[in-house]
């Protein structure tokens, strides 16, 4: 049997004519001179099996906690979107919340048990359960392994990558190894089934978990982390210590409170060590190095840097400036610089608003009016994303403390930085521990509902 079949003359000429559509396509000869050519074309100029657009087709990559949100306020905002949800996971589990799994103070259904199905018949838009595979702006058209998506308005909200070169680990072999053996536990929910087994199965002896520079996801979490982690070995009086390696020279948020938690809840079993930056890690022999010191370890969770996620730059989105590859947009309006038709919202936006929930959540509800006065010739005065989080830090009692704030733009610095509302509330309670379990059931209701 022959397995290479042979390129006809007429195969030729519909391959070229292919070849040629694209290369227009790319040229960007029908965009307006402000919108770059198409960045990755590997569409197969089949249409994907959707319904005909009823209204201004609205095309929302990424089902997270802003992608979610995005698309439902839109729809209520402005009716007439057509909505479609790309989404490659065909389950949802939440980041959010997931350090409490660790403790046992919650179980996976409260995480997972949330349906893509739900949010879309719900909220009256289409859930597309497809992987993005290129982008032509100047055709408005999304390519994923499904089928083209002709679109009016895009908006990528992919969440985060890792960067392991900033902890000093460039070879594949050694990231690969990272990712498997000690996963961070802030992308995907195979994560945290692996870093909750280590958890559980630990046998004692020195568990690491690291903190990383610059605006990574969560600020309080990896601390959060670490009171759940001893939690158990205290509880199951497991002989495990956790040390805590932070990058930064403090705690970055809620730092009265965590140390507060350290000393007092879990002086045998916490060690905290600030301006620890990670200069690379011995995988085989069990060993990070930071700049003065090295530490071998039982186990780890090993938390990179991190950047905007990797399909802004295949869809050469990145803002030349940003070190953590995030997105070049308005800082204001959230569209990509040049192009009012394509936005980045979540934690691949480069301003320096908290990476979590909750601040997804009310940026998502502001993109989602700007959204919808731009389809109507209108626009909006800019409405500042709120952070309201809660960190457990003790599970037996549940306590916690917490943050509320919101962010202001300093037109001297040109730069957004915390508001002169935000308000810290550090003394640990059980009131506050009652009220994480009630603000992630709100965010749930929020999204799927």
């Amino acid at each position: 049997m022959n397995h290479n079949p042979k390129l006809t003359r007429r195969d030729f000429f519909k391959m070229s004519g292919a070849a040629a559509a694209t290369l227009a396509l790319g040229t960007g000869a029908s965009a307006p001179a402000n919108v770059q050519a198409a960045t990755l074309s590997l569409g197969t100029h089949v249409k994907a099996s959707l319904p005909k657009a009823k209204g201004p087709r609205l095309v929302v990559v990424g089902a997270g906690t802003s992608g979610l949100t995005i698309a439902k306020y839109a729809k209520k905002a402005y009716p007439r979107f057509d909505v479609v949800m790309v989404e490659k996971r065909d389950m949802y589990s939440s980041c959010f919340s997931s350090n409490l799994w660790y403790a046992d103070l919650i179980n996976l259904e409260f995480l997972a048990n949330h349906s893509f199905l739900d949010a879309a018949r719900n909220n009256h838009y289409i859930f597309f359960n497809a992987t993005c595979t290129g982008l032509d702006r100047a055709g408005r058209k999304l390519m994923t392994n499904m089928g083209e998506i002709d679109y009016d308005y895009l908006v990528l909200a992919p969440g985060i990558d890792y960067d392991y070169s900033r902890i000093g680990v460039s070879d594949a072999e050694s990231e690969t190894l990272l990712r498997t053996d000690y996963p961070a536990g802030w992308t995907m929910p195979t994560e945290h089934v692996t870093i909750r087994d280590k958890i559980h199965g630990f046998d004692g002896g020195l568990f690491i978990q690291t903190v990383p520079g610059g605006n990574y996801r969560c600020l309080p979490a990896p601390y959060e982390r670490a009171c759940m982690i001893a939690s158990y070995f205290k509880k199951n009086r497991i002989k495990g210590k956790v040390l805590v390696l932070d990058h930064n020279p403090d705690i970055t948020i809620k730092a009265k409170g965590f140390h507060a938690a350290f000393d007092e809840l879990y002086k045998d079993y916490i060690e905290y060590k600030p301006s620890a930056e990670i200069k690379g890690v011995d995988v085989a022999k069990k060993i990070i190095k930071t700049e003065f010191d090295s530490y071998r370890f039982d186990d780890a969770a090993i938390y990179p840097g991190v950047r905007g996620a990797r399909i802004i730059e295949t869809f050469g989105l990145v803002d030349p400036n940003s070190n953590q590859k995030e997105a070049n947009i308005d800082g204001f309006k959230y569209h990509v610089i040049g192009d009012e038709r394509v936005y980045v919202t979540g934690d691949s936006r480069p301003m320096p608003y908290s990476k979590s929930a909750n601040t997804a959540n009310t940026e998502g509800k502001y993109v989602a009016k700007v959204l919808a006065a731009h389809a109507q010739g209108k626009s909006i005065n800019w409405e500042s994303p709120r952070t309201l989080c809660y960190s457990m830090v003790n599970a037996d009692p549940m306590e916690a403390i917490s943050v509320d704030a919101g962010y202001a733009y300093d037109k001297k610095k040109k730069a957004f930085g915390f508001s002169s509302d935000t308000k810290l509330y550090e003394n640990r309670d059980q009131a506050k521990g009652r009220a994480t379990l009630e603000w992630a059931r709100g965010i749930y209701r929020d999204l799927f509902a």
